[in-house]
């Protein structure tokens, strides 16, 4: 895939937070909080901070916690230029400790380690709380560290304790810096959103002007620079992200993009009709309809595997996408639903590679093969300003709120050999559940939900008579990005009418199980 970077132009005419990553898991909900107040955020990890500071002049920076430690040898530090700028600093776990070290305090080690929820008692009044909390009071928050703030720099107070953190939290409100040692941007501190809003909205003096209206705009305005009078293509799944990037491109250039949905086969029943449906008809955005089951379904006769079932998706989806694109001809750009989480693990903390759980299936490469530019308007927002910009655009709420597709499809949720009759099985199955979903209002409380059809058949009984049929896994599962999930808690009673109804209503089919399973240690799909 083609690097991304995570250093691109911000809008320049909002108030911008400048967000330095040292490799916390949860710095995104860190950009989501700022976000959720009306702000801008960007996360820059700490090596490439100096000319993202230099570049994006935020009125207020925030250093994020890390697994590092400031006591190791060449650990990582926010750049000296963001403490000679006056601009509002707020340092949480490791920042807190990072802005000790750099500043004239001191760190040592913790013999008091804090992980998971603790109590902090405020000591004094603080802007950073102001409306918030009250001095004397004590309040839930999540700590996470191993080292610890001993002596703080000159110029700062204490402003809360902990029992394990003295310092857990300290400012100096003349200079505006303040650093805690616990994570407010996790849900388990109950008023964390309120201390960020705090630090953002009134310590840092950000207008909170920033929302999908003015994203929206913004775009369409860089989209037509960009592209001028080119050609663009668009590959459409019919999911949220290329829906949405597809209408915000062709409502900037019209004509001038293309857009190929290419048909594999693998889809959800009617996916292919409603796409065709809401962006040819409702939307009249130029649209080619490639019908390539009869070849990806052949090539994947056999294939059991499930790396190969991906690499063989992926590698004829390109191949069809770039016959496709040769037949529209002279297109310069290409289309992507290029999201900001995708952005940030291009240039992650540590730069190296992560271990590949299982590959991904996306059209990266394509560039390179077709000498084509990228468009990808999305690549500054998260999933859900996705969907919100998707509702800013005028979308219908069944193809914004729709849940997670898979880019292989239904060849993941076929563990084993595919075959016509298991995705004809899956199909129906797949639909009469999400049907049961909807009707009883949960749709929108769950990130996804899906059915599985296993390789395996067991002995049943209808009707007097014995059957030896597939069984059907159904999967749901709550989650904020799709990093971690739980398993949603139906009722018994749900099951067992979406049980009736498949092995009822689904020939060839006679048992149906749920699956119970967080993330981890298993993943969302079965493959």
């Amino acid at each position: 895939m083609t690097k991304i970077d995570a250093t691109a132009d911000a809008p320049a005419q909002h108030d911008t937070i400048l967000i330095i990553d040292f490799g916390s898991q949860v710095t995104q909900l860190i950009a989501r909080r700022v976000r959720e107040e009306g702000v801008y955020s960007e996360i820059v990890p700490f090596q490439h901070a100096a000319e993202a500071f230099e570049r994006m002049k935020p009125v207020g920076v925030i250093l994020s916690g890390s697994p590092a430690s400031v006591l190791d040898e060449n650990a990582p530090l926010p750049p000296p230029s963001v403490f000679d700028s006056g601009v509002p600093v707020l340092g949480i776990c490791y920042g807190e400790q990072a802005m000790s070290h750099m500043l004239g305090g001191k760190v040592e080690a913790g013999h008091d380690r804090e992980f998971g929820r603790a109590a902090v008692t405020v000591a004094r009044p603080s802007a950073l709380y102001d409306g918030t909390w009250e001095v004397g009071g004590e309040y839930p928050v999540w700590m996470s560290h191993g080292d610890r703030v001993t002596a703080i720099p000159p110029g700062f107070e204490v402003i809360a304790t902990s029992p394990g953190a003295p310092f857990a939290m300290i400012a100096d409100e003349t200079r505006h810096y303040y650093a805690m040692q616990f994570h407010p941007e996790v849900v388990h501190t109950p008023h964390g959103a309120a201390l960020i809003r705090n630090f953002v909205r009134r310590i840092s003096g950000a207008t909170g002007d920033w929302g999908m209206k003015a994203y929206r705009e913004e775009s369409i305005r860089r989209i037509r620079e960009q592209v001028g009078s080119e050609k663009v293509i668009c590959g459409l799944s019919g999911g949220v992200d290329s829906s949405v990037a597809a209408v915000l491109i062709h409502e900037a250039i019209g004509d001038q993009l293309t857009c190929v949905f290419v048909d594999h086969g693998l889809l959800r029943l009617g996916e292919a009709e409603k796409v065709v449906t809401l962006f040819r008809d409702a939307y009249n955005i130029p649209l080619v309809h490639v019908d390539a089951s009869e070849l990806f379904l052949g090539a994947l006769e056999g294939v059991t595997d499930p790396e190969v079932k991906r690499k063989t998706i992926g590698k004829l989806f390109i191949d069809v996408f770039e016959d496709e694109a040769k037949k529209i001809g002279g297109a310069a750009f290409l289309a992507q639903g290029t999201l900001y989480p995708d952005v940030i693990e291009s240039v992650s903390f540590t730069g190296g590679p992560s271990v590949t759980i299982k590959s991904h299936h996306n059209v990266g490469g394509l560039p390179e093969r077709m000498n084509m530019k990228l468009v990808e308007p999305l690549r500054e927002l998260f999933k859900d300003e996705v969907r919100e910009l998707g509702r800013e655009l005028g979308l219908p709420e069944v193809f914004v709120g729709r849940h997670p597709f898979p880019g292989p499809g239904l060849a993941i949720r076929c563990p084993g050999e595919i075959t016509r009759e298991k995705l004809d099985i899956l199909r129906l199955a797949d639909e009469i559940y999400l049907e049961e979903i909807r009707r009883g209002g949960l749709y929108d409380d769950i990130w996804q939900a899906f059915a599985v059809i296993l390789p395996v058949k067991t002995v049943g009984v209808m009707g007097d008579y014995r059957t030896y049929d597939y069984v059907v896994g159904l999967r749901a599962v709550t989650s904020v990005d799709g990093m971690t999930a739980d398993f949603y808690p139906f009722d018994m009673a749900f099951l067992g009418r979406v049980a009736t109804r498949i092995v009822n209503e689904v020939k060839g089919v006679n048992r149906v199980v749920y699956d119970v399973t967080s993330k981890p240690p298993g993943t969302i799909e079965w493959e």
